[in-house]
């Protein structure tokens, strides 16, 4: 197996960075409405180990993202680089509707809890974007 690329890692801990801030609002979220309605928002262990969970998903997710590009970059035909990102887009995607599954079904994981930190990376780059902290290069 190849080396991880430093741009792989480097974004992979900014995707973390910025999932962990979601969960730790989520988890703001989670206890205030706990605090004004505790008999219909649970706050628990299943919310935290939910939440921890859905995100290292989200982020494992991006981290395979990163290295299919990496892998497609590093050489090979157009049409094997379009069957190998194919391949890794649908397995990253049954990966995550697994996760919503478990997540749902299990009766020691709260649904809501797991499911949510799916979408913080997606959200935060384009927070970071609109805010200028991330410079988009257009190709050249």
């Amino acid at each position: 197996m190849a080396e991880i690329q430093p741009a792989v890692k480097k974004e992979t801990v900014h995707v973390a960075g910025i999932t962990l801030a979601g969960s730790c609002v989520m988890f703001f979220c989670f206890w205030l409405l706990h605090r004004f309605y505790p008999g219909s928002v649970p706050f628990d262990m299943r919310v935290i180990v939910s939440g921890l969970l859905g995100s290292a998903v989200a982020v494992s997710n991006f981290f395979f993202m990163g290295l299919t590009v990496q892998k497609i970059v590093s050489g090979g035909s157009e049409d094997q680089a379009m069957k190998h990102m194919k391949a890794s887009y649908r397995f990253r995607t049954l990966t995550q509707l697994l996760w919503v599954v478990l997540a749902v079904a299990l009766p020691f994981l709260n649904g809501a809890a797991g499911i949510i930190p799916l979408f913080f990376p997606s959200f935060g780059i384009k927070l970071l974007g609109m805010l200028g902290m991330i410079n988009a290069k257009p190709n050249s």
